[in-house]
């Protein structure tokens, strides 16, 4: 909780994150809607953010960009 709050004032340093991950590209009509992820990223393993990641420089670069809003649920009729 404490670290939670420190977070909401000062912000996520991002120092725990995953290995670099690169989704493979199969088809463009096989991606979700809303997914804007095309490179090799990390994710914070603190805040849960996912962020660009540079091979050459081997380094974390600025946040992914924000998903859009997810799809509305539907009714489902028996």
């Amino acid at each position: 909780m404490l670290q939670t709050f420190l977070n909401s004032l000062f912000g996520c340093s991002h120092r725990n994150t995953t290995f670099p991950m690169t989704p493979l590209r199969k088809s463009a009509g096989s991606q979700a809607p809303g997914v804007t992820r095309n490179g090799t990223y990390v994710t914070c393993l603190d805040c849960g953010r996912e962020l660009d990641y540079n091979w050459e420089e081997m380094r974390i670069g600025k946040p992914v960009s924000q998903r859009g809003p997810a799809a509305e649920a539907q009714p489902s009729y028996r």
